[in-house]
């Protein structure tokens, strides 16, 4: 599992214009990385203009998986990531990041900005954090935890039953 991009957007009457994003493109060789960046750039501001207000989709583009969040103040947000990680915890992530961020730049920058004029540092930390779902979604720990017990249970019946 693994997720490459965290994108915050604005949904403008024609454009999506890139407020804030952040990479992990160090599994690609160096020679790739900045066009696989540009790549997801633009695949997440194609997604956000195709995508209506107020909706969540996953799309998949290649071998990645797009998750957008636009929401009905016309903030978006793409998360690209593999086949495997698990929509609902990019989902999760999304509105997280979404709804901190319109605490943080007041929505009067959200038309006008850019990623060199948005002051908002998180989105390195989340893509970071969220690169294990079981650690940082609380539910998949939880299910972890679950999933363990059950194991050890598990064992310990078998190992109940070859003593008798």
């Amino acid at each position: 599992m693994k997720l490459y991009s965290l994108s915050v957007l604005y949904k403008g009457e024609t454009k999506a214009a890139l407020l804030k994003a952040a990479y992990d493109v160090s599994s690609f060789s160096f020679f790739q990385r900045s066009s696989v960046q540009e790549f997801m750039t633009f695949t997440s501001q194609l997604i956000v203009e195709r995508s209506e207000k107020g909706s969540r989709a996953s799309v998949k583009e290649q071998e990645y998986l797009c998750h957008v969040y636009v929401r009905n103040d016309s903030l978006s947000g793409v998360v690209i990531a593999d086949n495997e990680y698990p929509s609902r915890v990019a989902f999760t992530l999304l509105e997280k990041v979404l709804d901190e961020f319109s605490k943080q730049v007041d929505r009067i920058d959200w038309p006008v900005g850019s990623p060199s004029t948005i002051n908002y540092t998180a989105l390195d930390s989340y893509l970071s954090r969220y690169q294990n779902p079981r650690e940082a979604d609380p539910m998949m720990k939880v299910q972890a935890e679950l999933d363990e017990t059950k194991i050890i249970l598990a064992r310990k019946q078998n190992s109940c039953c070859e003593i008798m």
